[in-house]
């Protein structure tokens, strides 16, 4: 992909935000997302402080733009895990993929704003470090459930990137950028540094981080606005994403 291989701590940093980022999503309890969060927000801020490399490397990376960023997010989108089509008809019966992608956006919203509310509620701690490993444990989080999201609209609307599940992630994630359905081009996606696909990625992850900072102001006014801008913004993403993909069931 032309991009460097992320380090050990940042690979568990990445696998961790797709644990959480698949668990919070799935389940429809406010109380269990809260948990979720607290333990993931824990863990990172726990491995930011540890003593010896992970500082030096957690920390100063997670600070040092968004090249960082994004080699976490392409080492996070394969580990998502992603609902096939079966399993959203066993999950929402007799509902159509109309009805299926309603409630997989609601749901992406929700969690994403819980993600929000908990980066606002762990900045008010005064034992976590400095806000840049919270901003881009929040950044990591909120991107792993929209990937999430974009890959299970298009298994409820049966239109699916080709490849293995990693290729296809990598699909997803191009979409994620692009705000649209998968594409393809000739010779397939290609995700390299310096090309259109890699800048459109950086900025679509300047702008997610700047939201993220947005959930570690001042006491609780962070929280509830991280939550409410987060929710916004997902669903906004998903019902992008609906309508390409709506747009191309018609006449099939």
């Amino acid at each position: 992909m032309g991009m460097a291989e992320p380090d050990t701590e940042a690979s568990d940093i990445a696998l961790r935000a797709a644990e959480v980022a698949a668990d919070v999503t799935e389940t429809d309890r406010p109380q269990e997302q809260r948990r979720l969060i607290r333990a993931f927000n824990k863990a990172t801020s726990s491995g930011a402080r540890a003593v010896g490399r992970g500082t030096r490397v957690v920390r100063r990376r997670a600070g040092s733009g968004t090249g960082w960023l994004v080699g976490q997010v392409v080492a996070m989108a394969p580990r998502l895990r992603v609902r096939d089509q079966a399993a959203l008809r066993a999950q929402f019966p007799g509902r159509s993929a109309e009805e299926i992608a309603d409630a997989l956006i609601e749901g992406a919203a929700h969690a994403a704003a819980a993600a929000g509310a908990g980066a606002g509620m762990a900045a008010v701690l005064p034992v976590l470090p400095a806000y840049p490993v919270e901003v881009a444990a929040e950044t990591l989080l909120v991107v792993g459930i929209e990937i999430k999201l974009v890959a299970e609209l298009h298994e409820a609307y049966g239109i699916l990137a080709p490849g293995n599940f990693a290729e296809r992630m990598s699909s997803y994630f191009a979409a994620w950028a692009h705000r649209r359905g998968v594409f393809m081009v000739e010779g397939g996606l290609i995700l390299a540094a310096g090309s259109p696909v890699a800048r459109l990625l950086r900025r679509r992850l300047i702008a997610r981080v700047g939201r993220s900072a947005v959930s570690l102001g001042p006491l609780l006014t962070g929280a509830t606005a991280g939550a409410m801008l987060n929710s916004r913004e997902t669903k906004k993403l998903g019902r992008d994403i609906q309508r390409d993909l709506r747009g191309r069931t018609i006449g099939r």
